[in-house]
């Protein structure tokens, strides 16, 4: 997992899942280095990720105090257990519902959690962290965050677009990708991750981008992006226009079937090559 370090006091942690048909999704998580630091999200939780290790690279998992979970779907939360045994003074922020949500499979402990929901916010000594529902999302219980210092917006799954290519997945500037391409990818990604957006009245969806609008952030930083530096208006406007767009409808069984079929060996497959033994 490369890590780009985008601000002195902010690294993107940052990883990518291959999605059949739909191109390569980053999928990041970052530590931001307040008085008192933050892990905003824990990544995978697949067999081969080392989250931890990851987050040593940039800071003692020890020193972490403050893990803020986003939301709890399982892109999110691949390393937070291991963290929180490896930070004894860390506490999770999330929300009420979040956590009964992630109780379900493994519950958090209750006195490490600090329950905040969007416009209130929390000290972390040198700063300020302000959580707010970001325009688009696929978690009920999900809640974003400006940090107040920098001015930095971490933006959850909004924002978010599949890239063409591992190398562009991994990029630390999403402007390496074409600006078609990145509009098209975020399009495709609201469709996908909040579908109810074809179904919202535009005029009101356009009334949620307002808070992002006054507060102007030069960096957003979403979960399923590279790093987006000096954009946001040009994102919002592509965004904007999602209000109306087609639902993503997924493969189903037949299309499962032909993808399988591509990749069963032919019967010449199992001929054995000219003069090679049985």
């Amino acid at each position: 997992m490369p890590v780009h370090r985008v601000r002195p006091d902010i690294s993107v942690l940052n990883d990518s899942l291959e999605v059949p048909g739909i191109g390569h999704l980053p999928v990041n998580a970052f530590v931001l280095l307040a008085s008192q630091p933050v892990v905003i999200d824990t990544g995978l939780g697949l067999p081969d990720r080392d989250f931890l290790e990851v987050v040593g690279s940039v800071l003692d998992p020890a020193d972490v105090r403050w893990i803020w979970l986003t939301h709890p779907d399982r892109d999110h939360t691949g390393g937070i257990f291991d963290l929180l045994e490896a930070a004894p003074e860390a506490r999770v922020v999330t929300t009420f519902l979040s956590a009964g949500i992630m109780s379900c499979e493994r519950p958090l402990p209750l006195d490490r959690l600090y329950l905040l929901n969007p416009g209130q916010a929390l000290d972390v000594g040198d700063r300020t962290l302000t959580g707010f529902r970001p325009p688009l999302f696929d978690n009920p219980a999900t809640v974003a965050l400006f940090d107040d210092q920098s001015g930095v917006c971490f933006s959850s799954d909004c924002f978010g677009g599949p890239m063409a290519s591992p190398e562009l997945a991994h990029a630390d500037d999403v402007r390496a990708a074409g600006v078609e391409e990145l509009r098209a990818a975020q399009l495709l990604w609201a469709t996908v991750d909040s579908p109810w957006v074809h179904n919202v009245d535009a005029q009101k969806f356009l009334g949620t981008f307002q808070l992002l609008r006054d507060r102007k952030p030069d960096l957003v930083l979403s979960t399923h992006l590279p790093p987006a530096s000096g954009i946001t208006e040009s994102m919002i406007d592509t965004l904007g226009s999602a209000a109306g767009e087609s639902a993503f409808v997924g493969p189903d069984q037949a299309a499962l079937q032909h993808m399988l079929a591509g990749f069963e060996p032919t019967a010449d497959s199992h001929q054995p090559a000219p003069g090679s033994p049985g």
